[in-house]
């Protein structure tokens, strides 16, 4: 048991694991890294000054200055990492534990709201059932951001539980449909779906594989003004199956299309038009579609519209 322990200490990459990050971002494996790399320079260093200089004592000097370069700068680096890593983490811990705290105030505020509403604690009537509905779809937003941060901080720590099975997209894609009915019907958008028939199920998590159809679903929905259509096309390729939704919404200015998959951010036209959401919902869609080995991808022209596409691999039989 201790020797394993002891092998588990040496091993660079056991930190990354813990901190959920990559090893290109590990300051232990970036320090094995720049260690190896140190060790080739100085060699490099040596057999080049060797064959220009031939001085044994010059040479050893070189060798040595730029050894101890080298090594400042690897320290340097490192820790500057080391501190990028530990705030990154700090943060992670922050978002869950916050996130954590403020659902049971939330739940509990949403029984009482429920409880008001339903009648059971007295007639609730005009100016009092106008404010306790506006309370309660704040409450419901701020429950929809809880839950969103708490998925973060999932991914962000590889802890998102993920249970793959054969699922269909193109039912799970027509539940989506009519769960957003009542939203499109009041944003006058008329949704269509073309599946191919017979198509292959595909290797996901449903529960998860779901979210991320809704996700998208809401934004195309969301970000249509006045009426519009939303048009999702289901097929198959040779290995994969593919998704797409198109919608004639407000579109994403061009300078602004690099950071669509970034965490919190909201290009301006939609803050514009629409103030709701966390800028979370593209991060975390594209985030479970990479576990699930799936891509996404999308094109879009502000004023015209946004279609975004994915694929996610058949299930082998």
């Amino acid at each position: 048991m201790n020797c394993k322990k002891i092998l588990e200490s040496l091993n660079p990459l056991a930190p990354c694991k813990k901190w959920g990050i990559s090893p290109w971002q590990c300051p232990q494996f970036l320090f094995l890294l720049m260690g190896m790399i140190i060790v080739g320079v100085i060699l490099a260093t040596y057999f080049i000054a060797t064959y220009q200089i031939g001085d044994p004592k010059i040479v050893t000097l070189i060798v040595l200055v730029v050894a101890l370069i080298l090594i400042i700068l690897d320290f340097i680096i490192t820790r500057s990492f080391e501190r990028l890593t530990e705030a990154s983490r700090m943060k992670t811990e922050f978002i869950s534990v916050v996130s954590h705290q403020l659902r049971s105030p939330l739940s509990n505020l949403r029984y009482s709201l429920e409880m008001f509403l339903s009648g059971r604690l007295g007639k609730i009537q005009g100016k009092q059932l106008e404010y306790f509905k506006i309370l309660e779809e704040n409450t419901q937003r701020m429950g929809d951001l809880v839950n969103d941060l708490l998925i973060v901080s999932r991914l962000e720590t590889g802890k998102l539980p993920l249970e793959k099975k054969e699922v269909s997209l193109g039912n799970l894609t027509k539940k989506a449909i009519l769960k957003f009915k009542t939203l499109a019907r009041a944003s006058n958008v008329k949704v269509e779906i073309r599946a191919a028939k017979n198509l292959p199920k595909v290797l996901a998590d449903s529960l998860w594989l779901e979210q991320a159809v809704e996700n998208l679903l809401d934004n195309a929905i969301r970000y249509i003004k006045n009426k519009g259509t939303v048009k999702i096309k289901i097929r198959r390729t040779p290995k994969k199956i593919y998704f797409e939704i198109q919608d004639t919404g407000v579109g994403i200015p061009k300078e602004e299309q690099k950071f669509i998959f970034q965490k919190f951010f909201r290009s301006k036209n939609a803050l514009q038009y629409q103030t709701d959401g966390s800028g979370l919902g593209l991060y975390i869609t594209k985030k479970i579609l990479e576990l699930m080995g799936g891509e996404i991808w999308f094109d879009s022209r502000e004023g015209k519209g946004t279609s975004f596409y994915f694929t996610l691999p058949i299930k082998e039989k």
